[in-house]
């Protein structure tokens, strides 16, 4: 009776997809409604990554690691509920690093809280950085203002603190974007220029919606995203 519970949530969840975004999940090649979902396409990974505490329902679909979104039915209660993003491996050094760019376009509510953001990971996830291409809503980031530079292809406030377990730098753009390029070696090379971090090891890029809300069931699609380094 307990699986039958279950696979009836999923199937429920799966359904609120369709009806929210009938043409992505029409074509969608994977999809699922499992809190820690992964699909490996293109080597990269899509991760659905429901984590936080109070979340509500959320639906991954993808027809590629390029293309690819969630309908997602978050209380407004506070605190981050899901990141769900694609993830690549590069396990680099930085002075190494001949090139690490990223480029995206997305479709994105006007409701709710989230930010479309970049995770970028170094030194075994010693460092974390995030790049924040657009926000709305009542979220902000962790620590304290630093100051504004215009680096990577965009201008950032830029913000340094540590969530309990690693170092946390963060990026707003000073404008909200749905599209765009970023030379992620150069904001790293610019970290490292400030004496934040040395010569780390960047291992992985993640890029999706870091969800703090979407009450009724909101849709991020994720029209196109690619990352190299080399």
């Amino acid at each position: 009776m307990r699986k039958l519970r279950i696979t009836l949530a999923a199937w429920l969840a799966t359904a609120a997809l369709l009806f929210a975004a009938p043409q992505a999940a029409h074509a969608a090649v994977w999809g699922s409604s499992d809190q820690w979902a992964s699909w490996s396409n293109g080597g990269y990974t899509l991760y659905n990554n429901i984590w936080g505490s109070g979340a509500g329902p959320q639906s991954i679909w993808a027809n590629s690691y390029s293309n690819w979104g969630v309908w997602a039915n978050h209380p407004n209660t506070g605190g981050v509920k899901a990141y769900p993003n694609a993830s690549k491996s590069v396990n680099k050094k930085l002075s190494a690093l001949g090139s690490a760019t990223s480029s995206f376009n997305v479709t994105v509510p006007s409701s709710g809280a989230y930010t479309t953001a970049y995770d970028i990971w170094a030194n075994s996830n010693a460092y974390e950085i995030m790049l924040w291409m657009n926000k709305t809503g009542a979220v902000g980031p962790i620590g304290s203002l630093q100051g504004s530079v215009t680096v990577g292809g965009h201008s950032w406030n830029v913000y340094s603190g540590s969530n309990g377990a690693n170092a946390v730098f963060s990026f707003v753009r000073t404008s909200n974007t749905s599209s765009g390029t970023v030379d992620i070696k150069a904001i790293m090379n610019w970290i490292k220029g400030k004496g934040w971090f040395g010569d780390v090891t960047l291992g992985n890029i993640q890029f999706g919606y870091e969800i703090t809300s979407s009450s009724g069931g909101l849709n991020f699609v994720t029209n196109s995203y690619s990352a190299s380094a080399s």
